[in-house]
């Protein structure tokens, strides 16, 4: 019972953490990256679409990236999609591709990313510690449905504590991480 709790909030974490680890991907560092266009929808007959649907994403060089639309027809629709989407980028098309050039990172842009990462950061905190709650609501419900002792409850949570700490502190890494790769020239 406790120990099917644990592993609950322990794959709940590692899931949380996967969501972070995609949201901080998100956030450029002034390297190109295929996964900076990953909130552009494009219109594709008659729905929206994420652009990887209609295109192929890659990395031309350090700070460029190049799509390659399937069909020649959806050249504009990619254009005009990626500056709607306001990422601060400036796509160009040629010869049937769109390259998409990241401008340099002001350091003010870098301190804004800063704070963008940390939100982002403290989410997944807050997440951490809400599976930790749900998980000392459940052995708490045992408690009181008398299927464990005080002292299960007590040390269920203490390893459900051990667990949140070890993933808040995967967050602080993360984070650390993401920070360094910002301040970097």
């Amino acid at each position: 019972m406790i120990s099917d709790i644990k592993k609950d909030a322990q794959e709940r974490m590692a899931k949380a953490m996967d969501a972070l680890g995609n949201q901080l991907q998100r956030i450029r560092t002034g390297r190109a990256h295929p996964s900076i266009l990953d909130p552009v929808q494009v219109e594709y007959y008659g729905s929206m679409v994420p652009v990887s649907q209609v295109a192929n994403i890659g990395v031309e060089d350090a700070r460029t990236l190049k799509v390659a639309p399937w069909e020649k027809n959806m050249l504009p629709a990619i254009e005009k999609a990626i500056i709607k989407a306001n990422l601060g980028l400036n796509p160009s098309s040629s010869n049937g591709d769109i390259r998409i050039p990241l401008p340099a990172l002001t350091e003010e842009t870098r301190k804004e990313m800063i704070k963008q990462a940390r939100a982002e950061a403290e989410q997944g905190r807050v997440a951490m510690r809400n599976i930790r709650r749900d998980a000392n609501q459940q052995v708490a419900k045992l408690l009181k449905d008398k299927a464990i002792t005080e002292d299960d409850e007590r040390r269920a949570n203490d390893e459900i504590q051990k667990l949140t700490d070890k993933a808040i502190a995967d967050v602080d890494t993360a984070l650390a991480t993401k920070e360094k790769e910002l301040m970097q020239v």
